[in-house]
């Protein structure tokens, strides 16, 4: 067993073509160049590209590389490849091995055939793929793959990794201008990072190749409840089942093949629901790395006899999955800079930074609310496991203390920490944390970094960073106009720490967000409450969003209208498709089932009544005219609904098509789905034509 654990150092990172790989495969002058390139942003000369490229293609060889792609992550929220062979021929009719340093650097995926929002027409397919860098290049299955940034002939980002690194670069200029006026010379740059914690369910891969909704929609459109479900709290943490840990061994294993830090995994609340949590990276790493994650959960779940699934809210009645995205930042020197320290109410320089997020969540609420906006999250916020739609910050009590303590220029008493005394005398006595965590928090700190646990499972982390990094980009710009122009440089930074805790105090809210006065408190604070993705998406092409991206050269105003286009198609695609499998499998499967257990009702209560007189036959006759009633309401309910998809469908405008789809057909989906669950809870289980609930939370068995 100790050997086993020994070999993790030595394959941990085997796959990638890392600072190691270059330093030892590189010429001298080279890897400087690339090194460069990596830490300032400087641009690759294509002699010293070409250099990296054959050293990049003969270690690939060597793992068993016979293709390379440009591996990129376009608007779809998945990730893209095209595979190329490196085979090229030669004058004899053979072939030889190349890799071109313009192939490395550049690719040419068909740029219409993504979400593109109208930046690209059918009929204009070129597009482009650059290499990133600073993101290493990795071996999955053969290939060679190239972390890249996808965009349009015209120059117009198509993807979500060009404007994360935009905006990372307008975090470091402005956190830049703050970190030289404390003085910290030795600083040369600010990067901002993330450990994304990823939340999944494993079910039977038997069980899920028969239910139709799961296969199209990633969510079940139908389904009683189980007799049980989380309400004993005995699946969180509790033992692993071998098929579980067999399945979280392997993955672990390929990831860190893959230099992934997969770090901590257990047993999330619901009945086959877990959690995979890496230990925090730059925030473009962790991007790339979460997408391999997804997609690696998913392939290796189907080779142990699993189905992962990525959906926020694939079982009503037990918890969603979210994806918990721990944001700080930190300077090239080792420092976090949301690093309270021991006396945080005299550490000026964490003050500001944390002033600067406070004043960014609470100016762009809106913004963090649309970067985890979509139909499959609607359903997880505000439910008993995910934060509420309103967003908010949870600060505890003792940074709370602290704020309030300046805002009211008087003295602050630090808290001592207080010893745990558990009453055993044997075991160990520790520092209680000054603060605890607020689960019920969008956008919670937690001692050194923030939590934001609005983002759904199956999402990308970029467009949450991407909002977080720019916001938190313009109050650092706004307070470095301030600041740089100060002659008294320490009255100036206190009265500007005060201002802004006057200012933005009302997003600050520490007590549980679950509770319905929390929300008349919020609309009292002037806090935005946007429950729905088409109540979302509107900000994101309001003035003042638009100013901002404008400004740190983040998006431009076409691209975020484009963006605007293409999340509510995305939201009413995802509506019709869900509203087709219901439809689809209420006429092929259910209202047949239904009724043919109602015809065997009926025959029981015949034979009953030749066999033993005027019976009453109390179970048959009422389940029977139960089922019967419900026969017709879900059919009803079934020709309301394909008027409704129809009728919706028939709006132009985007928005109007999401707004029909989420006042017109999502509530008809849900009354059908109630009766149809009523209509499972009292019809035979071999009548019934899919696995219930109790298969599928409780079907890995062993």
């Amino acid at each position: 067993m100790d050997a086993v654990k020994n070999m993790v150092p030595e394959y941990f990172g085997s796959n990638v073509f890392d600072d190691m790989t270059m330093r030892a495969r590189l010429p001298k002058e080279t890897y400087k160049a690339m090194i460069r390139t990596i830490r300032d942003g400087r641009s690759l000369d294509l002699t010293v590209a070409n250099v990296v490229a054959n050293a990049m293609k003969d270690w690939a060889i060597e793992r068993g590389a016979t293709h390379y792609t440009h591996w990129f992550q376009p608007m779809t929220g998945i990730t893209a490849e095209k595979h190329d062979s490196f085979i090229s021929p030669d004058e004899t009719g053979r072939i030889i091995m190349e890799f071109s340093g313009k192939e490395l650097v550049q690719g040419e995926p068909d740029a219409s055939s993504f979400p593109s929002g109208g930046l690209r027409a059918t009929c204009e397919a070129r597009g482009y793929t650059a290499w990133d860098p600073t993101s290493y290049a990795f071996v999955k299955e053969n290939v060679l793959c190239i972390p890249t940034a996808f965009c349009s002939f015209a120059g117009d980002a198509l993807d979500k990794k060009t404007p994360l690194l935009r905006s990372m670069e307008a975090l470091n200029r402005q956190a830049m201008r703050i970190i030289k006026l404390f003085g910290n010379e030795g600083v040369t740059s600010i990067k901002t990072t993330v450990g994304p914690e990823q939340e999944y369910f494993l079910i039977d891969r038997e069980i899920y190749n028969k239910r139709p909704d799961l296969i199209f929609t990633g969510r079940t459109l139908f389904g009683s409840r189980a007799p049980k479900g989380q309400e004993l709290d005995d699946h969180y943490f509790g033992t692993i089942k071998p098929r579980v840990a067999a399945f979280m061994k392997e993955l672990d294993e390929e990831l860190w093949k893959l230099g992934v830090y997969a770090k901590t995994e257990h047993n999330e609340g619901a009945p086959s629901q877990h959690e995979l949590a890496p230990i925090f990276t730059t925030t473009n790493i962790a991007a790339d790395h979460n997408q391999l994650t997804m997609e690696l959960m998913q392939k290796l779940a189907k080779k142990h006899g699993m189905v992962c699934l990525l959906h926020e809210k694939p079982f009503a009645g037990v918890a969603g999955s979210g994806k918990h995205n721990n944001w700080s930042m930190s300077t090239n020197t080792g420092i976090n800079l949301l690093n309270p320290g021991e006396t945080p109410y005299e550490n000026a320089q964490f003050l500001l930074y944390l002033c600067a997020v406070i004043k960014a969540v609470d100016e762009y609420q809106d913004l963090l609310r649309i970067s985890v906006a979509s139909a499959g999250n609607d359903h997880r916020l505000g439910a008993a496991e995910a934060p509420p739609a309103i967003v908010s910050m949870s600060l505890g009590d003792e940074l709370t203390a602290i704020l309030s303590a300046l805002e009211k220029e008087t003295a602050y008493s630090a808290q001592e920490k207080s010893l745990m005394r558990i009453g055993v005398h044997v075991l160990p006595k520790f520092p209680r944390d000054t603060t605890d965590r607020n689960r019920t928090s969008p956008f919670a700190f937690t001692g050194n970094k923030f939590e934001f646990r609005m983002l759904g499972s199956s999402e990308s982390i970029s467009d949450c960073n991407t909002v977080i990094n720019t916001a938190v980009a313009e109050s650092l710009s706004q307070f470095a106009n301030v600041l740089e122009k100060a002659s008294n440089f320490e009255s100036v930074l206190h009265d500007l720490i005060v201002q802004t805790i006057r200012k933005h105090k009302r997003i600050i809210f520490n007590g549980n967000g679950y509770d319905e006065a929390w929300v008349k408190e919020a609309e009292k604070r002037g806090l935005l409450n946007l429950r729905s993705t088409p109540d979302a998406i509107p900000y994101l092409i309001a003035d003042k969003n638009i100013e901002l991206f404008r400004k740190h050269k983040v998006f431009t105003e076409r691209e975020l209208r484009a963006r605007y286009e293409i999340y509510l198609e995305t939201y009413s695609k995802v509506l019709n498709i869900e509203a087709r499998t219901m439809v689809d499998m209420l006429y092929k499967d259910i209202l047949p089932a239904i009724s043919g257990y109602g015809k065997q009702l009926s025959d029981a209560i015949i034979q009953k009544k030749k066999a033993l007189g005027d019976l009453p036959c109390l179970y048959e006759t009422e389940t029977l005219s139960t089922l019967s009633s419900l026969t017709d309401s879900i059919y009803r309910g079934v020709r309301e609904l394909e008027r409704a998809i129809a009728d919706a469908k028939h709006n132009k405008d985007n928005f109007a098509r999401a707004k029909a789809f989420e006042q017109d057909v999502l509530p008809k989906m849900k009354a059908i789905r109630s009766e149809v669950d009523r209509a499972e809870r009292i019809t035979s289980l071999d009548a019934w034509p899919y696995p219930t609930y109790a298969d599928m939370l409780f079907g890995v068995r062993g």
